[in-house]
């Protein structure tokens, strides 16, 4: 059971996001969010709950976090979704830097496999990746309802791809 940590910018759109999708389609694992600039406690926000529910999906008891070192000892994978989140994390909280990666990234490379997941992980050096503008999933955030459902969707194509290679389902 590995212990994920998706990390966005308010912990409102983008993690909130992947964290239930995440939580629906699978058990083996520890799911949680935090945002690199956020207030805690705060609910997701309405276009976010709106995308979610398109796809029959919710989660009405989230609340914002604000990411803290706590955080990053618990997680085995830390997976953002822009380069400033990993240069946020690189800077901030530098013993996470190679556990941390973009969410295109893991998706893409993160090979599913009998192997322990953190030599899996380590396998990556995300700690020396360089990023590219591939990797990026667009913040929703100030867009209209349209921008967060497609939000969502590309999400959810990464997701079912981290999926299939965290546990080769």
């Amino acid at each position: 059971m590995a212990n994920l940590l998706f990390v966005c910018t308010g912990n409102a759109a983008r993690s909130v996001m992947a964290v239930t999708m995440m939580r629906h389609l699978t058990s083996n694992s520890e799911i949680r969010g935090a945002g690199t600039f956020s207030i805690s406690g705060l609910p997701m926000s309405q276009r976010t709950r709106e995308a979610l529910a398109k796809m029959n999906l919710s989660d009405p008891l989230h609340r914002s976090h604000q990411l803290e070192s706590e955080d990053c000892n618990w997680a085995d994978l830390i997976i953002v979704f822009e380069a400033e989140h990993v240069q946020y994390i690189r800077r901030k909280h530098p013993e996470a830097s190679s556990i941390t990666g973009t969410l295109p990234r893991i998706a893409k490379h993160l090979t599913a496999s009998p192997e322990d997941f953190a030599h899996r992980v380590a396998e990556l050096q995300l700690d020396n990746v360089k990023l590219e503008p591939w990797e990026e999933v667009e913040d929703p955030a100030g867009g209209d309802q349209q921008i967060f459902d497609t939000c969502a969707e590309e999400i959810s194509g990464y997701i079912s791809s981290l999926q299939e290679n965290l546990y080769g389902l």
